[in-house]
């Protein structure tokens, strides 16, 4: 739910109001149910309102508690939000509100910046402490919720949204060529604190970074999961792992319905969304709202999935939603999408989600989904590979996952980017082989797994869900990241997770929930087919990008690479089948929606 911004000054001026309100502004569609700035002394806060949880003004943001001196404004929602107030009100807390927000205030009272490891939720939040001026930032542990920052020696910015702290002005918006690098090398994965400009940082999952009154800053990890095996469990059957990971699903589930408006849910077809919907009946909801989206078929390439979907939703009895999207719609939504990213995404996959999130946001105002549980799970083709002797030492698994993951090496970035645009040395390499040595991960899997949950699930899979959803004011709220399934699924055996073709310990789980039809189908993805192959108007869109005046005079691309990929639009795919030319084409195309119009380096 929502869209946070504020700034702190680190100087003796008072904070720039007028800037956060333009930020709150830009942040319209994520809260369209309210908004609200307050300032004082050092900080000023904004936020745009989703109302999902107490329904009242008593829950608008920023929300002020006079008592304990605090305010706040946050995104997301604290699922175990009713048992935290009941620990607090045995505590002596007395509440003006029924929200999560007036729970995080005071569990911050009560419990300091250690309060974070009590919640069970997606969230990005600032807490101003009045009196002293001390602010305390924070993202949930699998950066669901997403926190941008700015800063310079005067002040410091932060946002829900990049284009929020573009509106607010004063940014720094030169590539970081160490994020262009990653872009063109890590399936245009920026992994935090970066983004592709200079000016902008992110605050990684799981951290705290404290803003004290002399302005000194620190930065904290407090959650990290352990990818090796437990002791306890290692006379565990593969029974008994897919028992545990399917209760400790059905929890993440029930989890996510709290909520003080319906709950809907997102259905592919796929294992992941009917495993929740198959749960989300078990735990009572009749009549569910589910959501199947469907393109129009492109040569031999199947616009939709709805066989599947719907058997689903006959098995459940749900109150089945398919909607189909025209082509004449696919050219104005691309547009819409790329407004929506925060940062260059170049997944087709954003698409479908803006086109959908527009059609179900007419109904709920809340859906569960199921992203995430591919990178948990091991659902992808690279990671059986990283189990062979060759991935078994740190740099073999470093090679085995560059080979089937990097979309280039540094020497192909090198000939694709404009003079001066390339980043030294080999940034992507150099990230990949640290995380990897990092301890608590033993196999080559349980790296990669362990790399893909803290960093391209974030910086994928999950900002597309966010930023595509509360595009159209709807909250996507994603089960399989819960904390606590995703430290389970980290100690179990990587061979129970690569076992039948992908996802084996969920697959077989899932036989107990969802019929068998939906389990053993081909694995399958947002058919987009418009954009599988570039094509007519979006060819000639991407074509106008690359070759506008802005883009000449960025240089970010060599010309001879941009010319030899527009002659021959389809031929050059990455690793994973990207599209090169899409992938360039994405990134100016976000530069000029965004109005980036500065010099790239």
């Amino acid at each position: 739910m929502c869209g946070a911004t504020g700034e702190v000054r680190l100087d003796d001026r008072v904070p720039d109001v007028a800037a956060v309100s333009a930020m709150v502004a830009v942040m319209a569609p994520r809260g369209p149910d309210g908004a609200g700035v307050w300032s004082q002394g050092r900080v000023a806060l904004g936020h745009r309102r989703l109302k999902i949880i107490d329904l009242t003004e008593h829950g608008a943001q920023p929300m002020v508690d006079s008592d304990l001196g605090l305010t706040i404004a946050w995104n997301g929602c604290i699922y175990n939000y009713k048992q935290l107030r009941e620990e607090l009100k045995s505590h002596g807390y007395r509440f003006f509100s029924t929200s999560d927000s007036e729970v995080l205030i005071k569990a911050y009272h009560r419990w300091g910046d250690d309060f974070v490891s009590r919640l069970k939720g997606m969230f990005a939040f600032a807490i101003v402490e009045c009196d002293s001026g001390r602010v305390l930032l924070g993202r949930d542990r699998l950066g669901i919720k997403p926190l941008y920052l700015t800063q310079d020696s005067n002040r410091i910015r932060f946002a829900s949204t990049l284009p929020a702290l573009l509106a607010g002005g004063g940014v720094d918006t030169r590539i970081d060529p160490v994020a262009l690098h990653h872009y063109m090398t890590f399936h245009s994965v920026v992994p935090a604190p970066l983004t592709i400009l200079r000016g902008v940082r992110k605050v990684p999952p799981a951290s705290l970074i404290a803003i004290e009154p002399d302005g000194r800053t620190t930065t904290k990890t407090y959650w990290t999961p352990d990818f090796s095996r437990q002791a306890d469990r290692s006379d565990w059957s593969e029974r008994d792992w897919e028992d545990a990971v399917l209760a400790s699903l059905r929890t993440a589930v029930e989890r996510r319905l709290v909520a003080d408006v319906p709950v809907g849910c997102l259905l592919s077809g796929g294992v992941d969304s009917s495993l929740i919907v198959g749960l989300l009946a078990e735990a009572g909801q009749h009549g569910l709202a589910t959501f199947s989206i469907g393109f129009e078929s492109v040569g031999d390439v199947q616009g939709d999935e709805f066989q599947y979907s719907n058997i689903v939703a006959e098995r459940f009895d749900t109150d089945h939603h398919q909607i189909r999207i025209g082509t004449d719609r696919m050219l104005p939504a691309l547009d819409g999408a790329i407004g929506a990213m925060s940062e260059p995404m170049v997944s087709h996959d954003c698409v479908a989600f803006y086109l959908l999130s527009q059609e179900v946001a007419k109904h709920v105002k809340v859906v569960q989904s199921g992203q995430g549980a591919d990178e948990v799970f091991a659902g992808y083709h690279w990671y059986p590979p990283m189990g062979s002797p060759a991935a078994a030492s740190v740099e073999g698994a470093v090679a085995e996952y560059r080979g089937a993951f990097f979309d280039r090496d540094a020497a192909s970035v090198g000939a694709m980017l404009g003079p001066g645009k390339h980043a030294p040395g080999d940034p992507s390499g150099l990230f990949v082989s640290e995380h990897f040595t990092r301890a608590g991960a033993e196999t080559g899997i349980d790296r990669a797994l362990r790399l893909d949950t803290m960093v391209m699930l974030v910086d994928d899979p999950v900002k597309r869900v966010d930023n595509m959803t509360m595009a159209w004011g709807l909250e996507g709220r994603v089960p399989f990241l819960d904390h606590e399934l995703v430290e389970l699924a980290a100690t179990c055996p990587p061979e129970l997770k690569i076992a039948h073709e992908g996802k084996g310990v969920l697959k077989q789980a899932a036989r107990q929930v969802i019929p068998s039809e939906v389990i053993d189908r081909p694995k399958g993805y947002f058919p987009v087919p418009a954009l599988t192959h570039l094509q007519g108007p979006y060819l000639d869109l991407v074509r106008d990008a690359l070759y506008a005046p802005i883009a000449k005079e960025r240089g970010l691309f060599a010309a001879e690479a941009v010319d030899a990929l527009l002659a021959d639009p389809n031929g050059r795919l990455t690793p994973l089948r990207g599209n090169e030319l899409w992938q360039i084409g994405l990134l100016e195309l976000w530069l000029q929606r965004h109005g980036v119009t500065g010099p790239a380096a």
